[in-house]
């Protein structure tokens, strides 16, 4: 059985995009909950540099399409799965967690899945890249997205021998048929609730409690009675207002967990991309002048030298030269980043028809009683779980082709293709990560160069016609 939650992230007061991220990050990938990282899972992006990721592929979207939403973006989003007490093992609940993203996203976006084993209901937090891979596009949380979520969430669950909720309620007035029935999507209360939820259940003290959700995006308003306003909302909610499981003293009793550590931020190494300071992003807010230019370009330095031992080193004659050399490096990497998906593809292909000849089998007999009783109902609901197992398999066999004409393949068959399969992509994965690191240092040098040379990617008509020799600079 599980529980899910969708929560945007925003920007808010006296935060950056780079505060938020990291903090989101920092939290879910915390070793004390993750068993010293055991449990933690990426997709199209490395774990401890996920956070850096995230906010350059922003900057990309930014420079590709000039779309800013200012205050009103989402950088990223934070999903929640939650799992009965004792129901699932960290391997299974990753897994779920993973899959549960990927289907989401349809594998168009980054993301870390980090499963907690330190509560006794296991859960796993994924924090999904709002900008697509190519970083044109963003992810919409389109409308009943709960309810989609849900639906995956339990296929995901029913897959895995776990239960699922019957009638799971998102509010005491209105169960989740009764809402989905409405077609209306959450309101501010019910996302209140959710965020509150979420945070709760991991415990600390009423201050955690608060800066959380200031994290979140929410104003807080003490007093006699709490209130917070969310991201978007109109006006503040009171606590109190939403049931008597949110008043003050509610929120107290549940927050019965000793105290969390600080989380600080993790301290990255200086020849990583994301530490360029961005001073064009610093001057665009009137509290910074022009100290903090001076220090900036200062903070610099070393990256510059770095950069400019790079390009003589490199042969490197000119802006464009440097730029046709990241666009063939990216082409190199791209193609095979997609040999390594399609393999990875078809391998999860494998996995889901051997999992689902498994469960045909197991679940065969019953189905054959089944109709053997005219599909007796009461039949049908002692036999629930394992009557819908069986026609999925069946599902799952008619869609890929099986059927008289064609029939299904031996596991040993599947086995060896996988194994085969899985001897490729080790091979692949030999050239996959120093290919990534001769990336990573071109990116580093032409964002560095950029700086030096003053290009501003955000001016219109800026393009070959500007760029300059390195040796005129």
């Amino acid at each position: 059985m599980a529980a899910t939650t969708l929560l945007p992230l925003h920007a808010g007061k006296g935060r950056t995009i780079a505060d938020v991220l990291g903090y989101c990050v920092d939290y879910v990938e915390n070793g004390e909950k993750t068993d010293g990282g055991e449990w933690v899972t990426a997709y199209e992006c490395d774990p401890l540099t996920a956070a850096q990721e995230f906010l350059f592929s922003k900057r990309e979207y930014l420079a590709l399409t000039g779309r800013d939403q200012g205050k009103h973006d989402i950088i990223a989003y934070h999903l929640r799965i939650s799992f009965k007490p004792g129901e699932t093992d960290p391997e299974t609940a990753n897994r779920i967690g993973y899959d549960l993203a990927m289907k989401l996203t349809h594998g168009h976006h980054a993301f870390v899945c980090c499963t907690h084993t330190d509560k006794a209901h296991m859960h796993s937090h994924i924090i999904i890249n709002s900008v697509s891979l190519d970083a044109r596009r963003k992810f919409r949380n389109f409308k009943n997205s709960s309810f989609a979520i849900r639906r995956i969430a339990d296929q995901l669950c029913l897959e895995n021998g776990l239960s699922v909720i019957e009638n799971p309620k998102l509010s005491k007035d209105k169960d989740y048929g009764a809402w989905l029935g409405d077609g209306k999507p959450q309101t501010n209360r019910d996302r209140l609730r959710d965020m509150m939820d979420n945070i709760l259940s991991d415990g600390g003290t009423f201050e955690d409690f608060l800066a959380a959700m200031m994290k979140l995006g929410c104003e807080v308003k003490k007093g006699k009675n709490l209130a917070f306003k969310i991201p978007g909302g109109g006006k503040f909610i009171r606590c109190n207002s939403l049931g008597e499981e949110y008043t003050t003293d509610a929120i107290l009793k549940k927050l019965a967990a000793p105290p969390k550590e600080k989380i600080i931020a993790p301290i990255v190494s200086e020849n990583k991309p994301s530490l360029l300071v961005d001073i064009q992003e610093k001057m665009q807010n009137p509290k910074y002048g022009a100290g903090y230019e001076n220090w900036a370009s200062l903070f610099n330095l070393k990256q510059s030298a770095k950069t400019l031992l790079f390009i003589k080193d490199n042969n490197i004659e000119s802006y464009q030269d440097l730029e046709e050399k990241c666009d063939a490096v990216f082409a190199d990497f791209s193609k095979l980043s997609e040999e390594i998906k399609a393999i990875e593809k078809r391998m999860g292909e494998i996995s889901e028809l051997q999992k689902q000849i498994g469960t045909y089998g197991k679940t065969r007999d019953t189905y054959k009683a089944y109709l053997a009783s005219g599909k007796d109902t009461g039949f049908y609901e002692s036999n629930r779980t394992n009557i819908a197992l069986h026609q999925a398999a069946r599902k799952h066999f008619n869609e890929l082709g099986y059927g008289k004409n064609k029939k299904l393949p031996t596991i040993d068959s599947l086995r060896q293709e996988y194994a085969e399969l899985l001897t490729r992509k080790k091979k692949l994965y030999g050239q996959y990560h120093p290919m990534k690191e001769k990336r990573n240092t071109l990116l580093t040098a032409k964002m560095n160069a950029q700086n030096m040379l003053g290009l501003n990617r955000n001016t219109p008509g800026h393009g070959r016609q500007n760029r300059s020799h390195f040796h005129e600079r």
